[in-house]
């Protein structure tokens, strides 16, 4: 029995963050700053200005910029970190509860089936009870190659858990650790290898035959699919260790139901594996990622059976994204520092981190209702592909199964100390965060360029989809992103160099900026070197060289380029046209 004077080791210690104060005092006088600033432009306005509409855009552009870094300050005002000790977890796992991996694919010529294996196998080698582990895989795609893909996965995963787990393997995707320059070379890692590409090999070049589909079998229009590929409860590794499951899911589609009931391939997931197994913590997982460390379940443990803790309260717990071929100075903003490693810590200080919709573990319970709800795992007795269970999942895994219920649906003016502060302060303190996360200046700086690239384009356009989408009823389509890998594209993102190659209607508001930008400053830099007068006009030139160095990888796309991946022609004359057009029209108007 537990001695009452010596409560039980932690599991996981939380800590406020030191910067916490430094930030909340910093939100007070910048605060204060911004209210000076909107009641001079508000006096101005009123009393002062002879053009009311310049005035009034300017107030209005403070405004929304001030209303964009009060809503961005709850992220800095209880940052906390969190520490796990894996090692106080009960020495029997017998007492672990049962896990279920959710990975989605969709096409698989956007999502090659490898990338899934990859991450499939990373998974079914964790460092967790065999007994205890089930991996489903939910192909919405219904194609061939990927249950082709995963028939082979299952054999070379008699090998490759074992494998890790008696050499320790860090990166138990077999792509990410033989692509390693440094990985170590244990007994059988030749063989293994071999063993890795010959399977490769032999679902890249397609050879297979699937004899369970008939004529009038398409991706939009065909029966549920469920393989069990391997069952715990029958099938061991070379070692005679027991292996995890591995489940094959296709959903049903109806061409008359398809776009009535839209029985999300999560949806189906759940009700499957609840049939099958139903184990009280699920991880999803993207088809494109794999796990970095095979004691992430353990680390997920230490939240949900604290005992110190509130730990039965908690729905899910959120692991950051990390990107692997990132390059150095990340050109794109990418890999998202700011959203996955720096505003977590300030959600999970506040009411907890939000859902980034992978990597992720959740209670089971916590999608049926509050914390009386319960959730009976499966004994591991019965095989998961007896008649009864599979006729079961099919029938849950349906088109029309969620009928009827709700699943799914002046600016030498001495103001201009206060803009300075303002600008500088802002900017210095994001710089100060992404630099203690361990980004670069450079870094840094392409993720402020990255920001404003994707607040003209992809934002603008995800305002107008959403305006229509509420106005109008349409409905949005979900479009998989390619993860097949263009060779030369991947040579020049490691050269620092974007693509614009793809003629994109995102690609004209940010090449209007640009041009607007680079006219604008040219234009009044004449003016300045001819009539004077750069006290008045140091802020506006000062903002607009901003943007002007900020797209500079837009201009060479534009004109110095000649590679596949500069910017199409018919976007730069347009471009060009619209942006002079709009400098012609501005006199008019302000």
């Amino acid at each position: 029995m537990q001695n009452q004077n010596h409560p039980p080791p932690p599991l996981h210690r939380r800590w406020v963050r030191r910067r916490a104060w430094p930030n909340r005092l910093f939100a007070a006088v910048y605060a204060s700053a911004i209210a000076a600033l909107l009641y001079h432009h508000t006096t101005h306005l009123l009393f002062h200005t002879a053009n009311v509409t310049l005035s009034l855009t300017m107030l209005l552009a403070d405004v929304i910029l001030a209303f964009m870094w009060f809503t961005h300050q709850g992220f800095r005002m209880n940052p906390v970190r969190r520490k796990t000790f894996p090692e106080n977890l009960p020495k029997s796992e017998t007492k672990y509860p049962a896990m279920d991996v959710f990975i989605c694919t969709a096409d698989p010529e956007k999502e090659p089936p490898m990338v899934a294996v990859n991450t499939a196998l990373s998974t079914l080698a964790f460092d967790y009870p065999t007994e205890k582990l089930s991996v489903y895989l939910s192909d919405d795609g219904a194609s061939e190659a990927t249950l082709f893909a995963f028939a082979e996965a299952a054999e070379f995963a008699k090998e490759w858990i074992p494998y890790c787990k008696e050499n320790r393997i860090m990166d138990r995707s077999p792509e990410a650790y033989f692509s390693s320059d440094d990985y170590t070379c244990y007994p059988r890692t030749h063989e293994i290898k071999m063993m890795y590409e010959s399977m490769k090999a032999k679902v890249e070049k397609g050879d297979y035959v699937i004899n369970q589909r008939d004529a009038n079998f398409t991706r939009q229009h065909h029966p549920t699919i469920i393989q069990v590929l391997l069952d715990g409860t029958e099938e061991s590794d070379v070692l005679g260790h027991a292996m995890p499951n591995l489940i094959y899911v296709s959903r049903e589609k109806r061409k008359a139901t398809h776009h009535h009931f839209k029985a999300g391939a999560l949806n189906v997931l759940l009700r499957v594996s609840e049939t099958m197994t139903n184990a009280p913590i699920i991880l999803t997982a993207d088809c494109d990622m794999y796990s970095n460390h095979p004691k992430t379940p353990l680390k997920a443990l230490c939240y949900f059976l604290d005992p110190s803790a509130d730990s039965d309260k908690i729905a899910f717990l959120q692991f950051p994204q990390i990107f692997q071929g990132i390059n150095r100075d990340d050109i794109y903003g990418a890999e998202f520092k700011f959203i996955f490693q720096i505003n977590m810590t300030g959600l999970d200080g506040l009411c907890g981190p939000s859902h980034v919709g992978t990597g992720c573990f959740f209670r089971r319970r916590a999608f049926y209702g509050g914390p009386s709800s319960r959730t009976v795992e499966q004994a591991r007795t019965q095989s998961i592909r007896s008649d009864k269970v599979l006729a079961r999942c099919h029938e849950v895994a349906n088109s029309d199964f969620e009928a009827q219920t709700k699943w799914g649906s002046e600016v030498s003016d001495p103001w201009f100390l206060l803009y300075g502060f303002l600008f500088v302060g802002a900017y210095g303190q994001e710089f100060l965060e992404y630099k203690l996360e361990g980004g670069t200046t450079r870094g840094w700086y392409n993720n402020q360029r990255a920001w404003m690239i994707r607040s003209l384009s992809s934002y603008t356009f995800a305002v107008i989809e959403y305006t229509f989408t509420k106005l109008w009823g349409s409905t949005t389509v979900f479009n998989v992103t390619s993860k097949v890998v263009d060779q030369e594209a991947s040579t020049r993102y490691k050269n620092g160099m974007m693509e614009f190659g793809v003629e994109s209607l995102f690609f004209y508001p940010i090449s209007v900026a640009a041009l607007h930008n680079i006219i604008a400053f040219v234009f009044g830099l004449v003016g300045v070197l001819k009539h004077g007068g750069l006290e008045d006009l140091f802020m506006q030139l000062l903002l607009v060289g901003f943007g002007v160095v900020s797209s500079w990888p837009i201009y060479q796309a534009m004109v110095f380029r000649s590679d596949p991946g500069k910017m199409p022609l018919k976007i730069t004359v347009t471009s060009f046209a619209i942006a002079s057009m709009l400098y012609l029209v501005a006199p008019f108007v302000f």
